[in-house]
Formats: structure tokens, sequence, C-alpha cells
């Protein structure tokens, strides 16, 4: 079905998108995950969507769709998120043993659910640009795969640590961390199947602008308020300073 091309930029960019299960093994190498650890981590997450979607999403989305067009894209997927936000419960029957416990398990849970979601829609149209470059250039996807491939990594343990704190199940928390890195695959397999002749240039800078508007609300509604409740000190900060910097180092080899 697809020739030796074809095949080869889709290996690629399946190394890269499974990036996510090596960060999945070191947070799940973690034990016993302390208060700071994962104040550190969640910052961390909140870090890398922040920056992804402001120097990269946005900047991308503007160039490709018109200045107007991405950032009405942008606040349109700010209101995706907050529609995810009202269909996702907050609140369970049942759990009265220490609720206030309970409630922070809840919400560990919740945000890594919305941490795998937008960090899987981000993917989608990442594998398609690795998908792209493999196909012009061998030697350029292989870069790009694994410029992408690092900042996955930090991606896939930000997903794991808050789901497995939440849950106690290694199992669950691996699995989410998985099934976030299968969509830069399968966004090179729709791309190669048909969309890379249907999708137009604006259309895929609208799309590029939505996804940073979805992260960003993730980021300041989820992430960063549940990582102030486990420190409220620096450690939080201190994360997202991490995450920026591992997000502008891995972009700065895309370039």
């Amino acid at each position: 079905m697809f020739d030796e091309r074809v095949i080869s930029a889709l290996t690629l960019t399946a190394f890269a998108g499974m990036a996510t299960v090596i960060g999945a093994i070191l947070g799940l190498a973690v034990k016993k995950p302390g208060p700071k650890f994962m104040a550190f981590t969640l910052g961390l997450s909140a870090g890398v969507m922040l920056w992804v979607s402001f120097m990269e999403l946005v900047p991308l989305g503007a160039q490709k769709a018109g200045g107007a067009n991405a950032y009405i894209a942008f606040f349109a997927g700010m209101i995706v998120y907050f529609l995810i936000d009202l269909l996702i419960p907050h609140d369970y029957i049942g759990q009265h043993d220490h609720p206030d416990r309970m409630k922070n398990k809840l919400n560990l849970e919740r945000t890594g659910l919305l941490m795998a979601i937008g960090i899987g829609i981000h993917n989608f149209p990442e594998g398609m640009a690795t998908f792209a470059g493999a196909l012009e250039d061998y030697h350029l996807g292989a870069a790009i795969a694994v410029a992408v491939a690092i900042h996955n990594i930090p991606e896939g343990l930000a997903i794991t640590v808050p789901v497995y704190e939440a849950t106690g199940s290694r199992r669950k928390a691996f699995l989410w961390s998985f099934y976030s890195g299968l969509f830069e695959p399968l966004g090179a397999l729709i791309a190669a199947v048909a969309l890379m002749s249907l999708l137009t240039t604006a259309a895929l800078g609208i799309m590029l602008a939505a996804v940073a508007g979805i992260m960003t609300a993730i980021s300041v509604d989820e992430i960063v308020p549940v990582a102030k409740s486990y420190d409220s000190e620096h450690a939080p900060i201190f994360g997202i300073i991490a995450g920026m910097a591992v997000m502008a180092a891995s972009l700065a080899l895309l370039k």
C-alpha cells in the first residue's frame, strides 16, 4: 500500500510519538511522589504547554491563516476546553472518607486526562509535520523526529505522574501516556492516506491556533492550580521554567 519512503516516514513519526513512553517509565520509577515533586512536575507540564502554544503554535497559525483568523481560533480552542471541562464531572458519590484528599486525587486524575487530551491533540499536527519533513528529506525528518521525541519525554512524564498519584494504577498511568503518544503516528497515517492533499494551509493554521488555545486553558485553569495545591512556594514556578527551557532547547533543534 505504501512505498518504502512513506513507511520510513511513518516509522520516524512513530518513534517520536512513542517517546512519551520513556517519560511514563520515568514517572513510574518514582514510587511515592512527594508534594514538591508533584508540584514541580505539574509546573513542568504547564511550562511545556505554554511555551509551545505561544512560541510555536500561535505564530505558525498566524503565519498560515492570518493573524485575525488565528486569534479567533485560539479563543475558540479555549471555549472547547471549557466545554470539555463541563462534560467531565467534578464530584462523585460515595467518597466520604478523607474528602479533601479524595478531592485532590480526583482533580489530579481529571488533570491527567485533560493533559493527555491536550498533548494528544498537539501531537496530531506534530505527527503530520514530522511525516512531511521525512518525505521531503529523510535526514531532515530524522532531525525533526529526534527533537520532537526530546520534548515528548517530559510530556509523557507530566501525564503519568498525576494519573498514578490519583489512581495508584501503574497500568492506567502508562496507558494514558501511551495513548497520547499514539496521536503522533495517527496524524502521520492520516496525512499519508488523504489529508495532505485535502488540508489547506489556512485550515492547518486555524487548527494549530485552536490547539494552542486548548493547551493554554488547560495550563492556567487546571495544571497550575493543582500544582500550587501541592506546594505554595516555588516548586511550581521552577517546574514551569524548566518546562519552558526544555521546549526552548528542543524547538531550537527543530529550526
